[in-house]
């Protein structure tokens, strides 16, 4: 059994950057929604969700991996320490920081919410699953469901004292959700029979809370076919009594939990609806064949969820590989190669740990820029709703715009920096005596689950580019060129200002070829190109935000004493900065023209031909 011991890092003075030197958080702080919150209050946030985690939950990351979770009696059984993790978390509030009051929130910005959620999931992914679902499905009752379905289910799922879930994948109905088969058919008191299978269930089951809340995706009898005709569906796992009490089981069962490659602390069960013909159910908000909109707003959440998991790993594992080779020494400097006796220096010393390290900085530092960013709009959305339409419009959607690329890239972030730390660690990162196999592990999945990044980019190239008739794309780059005509003329920036300009512009090229494309019926040509350029999009935003925080860092520099920390700090972020563009924004246009050129030679080959076997 591994013990439990914390190694989980975060660089707190980067969130500080972020909240109140590049997104000024407090231009929305101490008025409606966020009346309550001022910067003092947030500030103080991120040492204590630090401390949380760092004390609580972190130390659970690597004894719950290799503990895993089992079966006993019907339940799933968490791995040690998880539930008294779990009581401590509910009880600090951090998890439902930016929910509403009104159910036991408080308010907070998602600026802060996010930050929260890295924390947690950096700490200890698995553990993170059981709330953040819990969370989610909460949320969704809140915008959907009945006023008597709030009160029966969210008050208890904010507390921590019941968790919920989302059902929707089923073993032959993954991607395509409107094969789904399980089926509900309707009783004379407005309830409704459910009975199917549901696979790879995050957390279906657990002894964290007195009972699981399933928001479970069906048919009803005689609806239509594919996703119109499905509803969604409240099925606890215990049903509930007129008075709120617990009643009877509710024939809800978990026949396995599958071993996975990672986060093996959180369940992923197979779930049984209604097996014995006994399992009851009510729709969310009394409306039926509207479960695929209410399950969206779920899932569009979710998959904002899913790449701060994958910045949170993928941040975790690039400090975890910063600190080995501060320490690790092997071999001299390069400078003296040739003196046997030479002293044996720290890896950090060596000039291709050194690249390696700045990249994984640089990217990951990028994408949490790009996650604030996103969060920073929301925010902004919040404070304008129903007061100004036109930057109602505008901050919405830049939100729906940036959510394919925070979950596709921030994933691929994830399982490339990890594996990349590996390689930092050498031969050491291999065992489990670092924690960064874990990573590259449980890092998996996000490029996975709630929409495969290939999704992601068919989503942001058939829908969210022509999104608004096509202005939140425009928006999108005629915030960067705003960017680049206030800064070409900073002379320690100027080269890598054409590096961006020349990178926007070849975006700019290649949303028309998609369009064209589209127009044109070479439908074939999208699937192909679809991956490479959300890659190259969030490229190009990842490259903007990492020049206006350098260009905030030169603007500091001269103010502050070489000997102070902040003058590394904002050091770090010019030459963070500089490499992006250097070596990734160089490569962008090339990369476009080779788009335009598409291989379709996948598409050409015969089935046969792929193998004799």
């Amino acid at each position: 059994m591994a013990q439990a011991i914390n190694r989980y890092r975060a660089d707190l003075r980067d969130f500080r950057f972020l909240f109140f030197e590049q997104f000024d958080l407090p231009a929305v702080l101490g008025k409606e929604p966020f009346a309550e919150w001022g910067p003092e209050e947030c500030d103080m946030v991120l040492d204590e969700v630090y401390r949380h985690v760092c004390d609580v939950t972190g130390p659970l990351n690597g004894s719950g991996d290799a503990q895993g979770c089992r079966i006993e009696d019907g339940r799933v059984i968490t791995p040690d320490g998880f539930k008294g993790a779990w009581d401590k978390t509910w009880e600090a509030g951090w998890r439902t920081i930016s929910s509403p009051s009104r159910w036991g929130g408080q308010d907070a910005p998602s600026m802060l919410g996010s930050f929260v959620e890295e924390m947690m999931c950096g700490a200890n992914t698995a553990f993170t699953m059981y709330t953040g679902l819990t969370l989610t499905a909460a949320e969704l009752i809140m915008e959907f469901g009945t006023e008597e379905q709030k009160q029966k289910y969210v008050p208890k799922m904010m507390s921590g004292e019941w968790t919920g879930t989302m059902c929707l994948t089923e073993p032959h109905a993954g991607s395509d959700v409107g094969s789904a088969s399980s089926a509900a058919t309707r009783n004379d008191d407005g309830t409704y029979n459910i009975q199917g299978t549901k696979i790879f269930i995050s957390a279906g089951d657990n002894d964290l809370g007195t009972n699981v809340i399933h928001l479970v995706l069906a048919r009803i009898e005689g609806a239509e076919a594919g996703t119109k005709g499905l509803s969604l569906f409240l099925v606890p796992r215990v049903r509930i009594n007129e008075d709120g009490s617990l009643g009877e089981l509710n024939d809800v069962a978990v026949p396995s939990i599958e071993h996975k490659m990672g986060i093996n602390a959180s369940a992923t069960c197979v779930m049984q609806f209604g097996d014995e013909g006994g399992c009851l159910g009510e729709v969310v908000g009394g409306v039926e064949h509207q479960g695929i909109r209410q399950m969206f707003h779920m899932m569009n959440a979710a998959r904002i969820g899913v790449g701060i998991q994958g910045l949170s790993v993928a941040s975790a594992a690039y400090l975890s590989a910063l600190e080995y080779a501060r320490e690790r020494k092997q071999g001299a400097s390069i400078k003296q190669f040739k003196d046997a006796n030479a002293p044996r220096v720290p890896i950090l010393d060596h000039p291709n740990i050194r690249r390696d390290l700045l990249a994984m900085k640089a990217r990951v530092e990028g994408i949490r820029a790009l996650v604030m960013k996103l969060s920073n709009h929301g925010d902004r959305l919040a404070a304008t709703q129903g007061k100004d339409d036109e930057s109602e419009a505008y901050h919405k959607g830049q939100v729906d715009l940036l959510t394919p690329l925070v979950k596709a890239y921030g994933t691929d972030a994830a399982f490339d920096v990890s594996s990349k730390a590996i390689q930092v660690h050498g031969g050491h990162g291999y065992l489990k005596d670092h924690p960064v196999e874990q990573y590259c592990r449980d890092a998996k999945i996000f490029q996975i689950y709630e929409g495969t990044n290939f999704i992601q980019s068919m989503d942001l190239v058939s829908r969210k580019l022509g999104q608004a008739g096509g202005a939140n794309t425009q928006a999108f780059l005629m915030d960067i060129q705003k960017f680049i005509n206030e800064n070409k003329g900073t002379p320690e920036l100027s080269d890598a200002i054409k590096h961006l300009q020349g990178a926007h512009e070849a975006v700019a090229a290649s949303v028309m070829q998609f369009i064209g494309w589209f127009k044109g019926g070479k439908l074939e040509h999208i699937p192909l190109a679809a991956e490479e350029f959300l890659t190259i999009m969030s490229e190009l935003a990842v490259g903007w935000l990492l020049l206006d925080q350098a260009s905030i860092a030169l603007r500091k520099l001269p103010e502050t004493s070489e000997t102070h920390p902040d003058h590394a700090f904002y050091t770090g972020k010019k030459f963070a900065a500089l490499y992006f563009a250097n070596n990734v924004l160089t490569t962008l246009p090339s990369r476009v023209q080779r788009l335009s050129e598409i291989d379709t030679l996948p598409v050409e080959i015969p089935d046969e031909a792929f193998a004799t076997v």
